[in-house]
């Protein structure tokens, strides 16, 4: 793989940066002429000050705040420089999945370098996440109700109101969608929950929405699914609501295995079935995974063996275009095998115009950018396998300054 072990201990809590005040420049250098030596900072508005860092990859934002009073105060000022910043490429977040507190390496593709990494609110590594536009969504994987949003880079985080729709579903998912422009925000939880004594022929699958300027939940939707159950994958994309859903196999229903459903949230409807929309996925899927890449709907997928579906031959990505799946690409065998030990279960996260693929059995981590249509293997991991059975995952996220939970 390519790139050396490249990591840094990274404070996420950057409001805590250390100032460096600033010293002024000697005036023994002064020139023959008998001129001053004026620092270019000196004369520099705050302004455009702000306008240059905010080009800087944000990490490099963050340390020059440590160059100086002046530097620290335009970094943590909250104007609108950082509103208008260049969008960022994902980071990813990259943990073991255990019982203990969530700690881990996020990688930065800017720069290329891995930084230790906390994240505020979550508490178990089996917790469902979404992420948009600098925010993370989390919701505990006990009850499912209990949800936070935070900004992972200034570690300014909530907890909103329990999400309706009874505790402890059999399945549930969760979304967040943030506008660029407002930093308004919508969370969207979908939970199904088997109705009892139907023998897995009947799920009860209701939608439950948040919206950031009412700080209050609404559920919209409500059906009972015939012979297909909900799952834990969705994300929103353009206003609507997209979410895998499950053969039960109840109805001789084997093929497809998979079908994906939408709803329009911006126009809330109660009374239409999902089921008379659904497309079905291209193939035969294991660790399908939705992603919203600038406002395209894209998927990524184990492709299962004909005779054996939940072994995996390889990886594809394919796009929605008119409720039809377009292959994008398939992983080369190559880049499938350098994963090593690939049990046929694979984390993957997208947004903005990467992908990152990452087998659970290892920390190698692999990117795909969509308009290149190129692969490549991130810097090392510092995370290391301790011992056989220790599994990895992660997500990513786009990292900002400016917007709040």
């Amino acid at each position: 793989m390519e790139g050396e072990i490249s990591w840094e201990s990274y404070s996420t809590s950057y409001l805590g940066s250390e100032i460096v005040e600033c010293k002024p420049v000697s005036e023994d250098n002064d020139s023959q002429e008998g001129g001053t030596l004026v620092s270019l900072d000196a004369i520099l508005p705050d302004d455009l000050l702000e306008k240059v860092l905010s080009f800087l990859p944000i990490a490099s934002t963050i340390r020059s705040g440590s160059v100086c009073k002046r530097w620290h105060d335009a970094v943590h000022s909250g104007r609108f420089s950082w509103t208008s910043m260049l969008p960022q490429k994902p980071w990813y977040f990259m943990f073991t999945c255990s019982e203990d507190a969530v700690a881990g390496y996020a990688y930065d593709p800017s720069l290329r370098k891995w930084y230790g990494f906390e994240f505020p609110c979550i508490e178990k590594s089996n917790w469902s996440t979404s992420s948009s536009c600098g925010l993370v969504c989390f919701m505990d994987s006990e009850d499912r109700s209990r949800i936070f949003v935070c900004n992972p880079i200034t570690r300014d985080w909530k907890r909103l109101q329990d999400a309706p729709g009874g505790k402890h579903p059999d399945y549930s998912a969760l979304a967040i969608s943030v506008d660029r422009k407002s930093h308004n925000y919508t969370v969207a939880v979908a939970k199904c929950k088997q109705v009892p004594e139907e023998d897995y022929y009947q799920w009860d699958f209701s939608i439950h929405v948040y919206e950031s300027q009412s700080k209050s939940w609404v559920t919209p939707f409500n059906e009972i699914l015939v012979g297909w159950r909900g799952g834990d994958e969705c994300v929103i994309c353009n206003g609507v609501l997209y979410y895998l859903i499950y053969s039960t196999g109840v109805l001789g229903n084997l093929e497809p295995r998979h079908c994906l459903v939408m709803y329009e949230l911006s126009g809330r409807s109660s009374h239409m079935s999902l089921m008379r929309m659904a497309i079905p996925v291209p193939c035969s899927l294991t660790c399908g995974r939705l992603m919203n890449l600038k406002d395209r709907l894209v998927m990524v997928g184990g492709i299962g063996k004909h005779d054996r579906p939940g072994i995996i031959k390889g990886i594809g990505i394919w796009e929605l275009c008119d409720r039809q799946w377009q292959e994008v690409v398939r992983m080369p065998h190559k880049l499938f095998q350098g994963f090593g030990e690939f049990d046929d279960v694979f984390a993957s996260s997208g947004t903005d115009d990467l992908i990152y693929i990452q087998s659970f059995g290892s920390p190698a981590l692999l990117t795909f950018g969509m308009s290149q249509k190129t692969w490549k293997w991130s810097a090392r991991s510092p995370v290391t396998k301790r011992f056989p059975l220790q599994l990895f995952t992660g997500f990513c996220f786009e990292p900002r300054l400016e917007v709040t939970s």
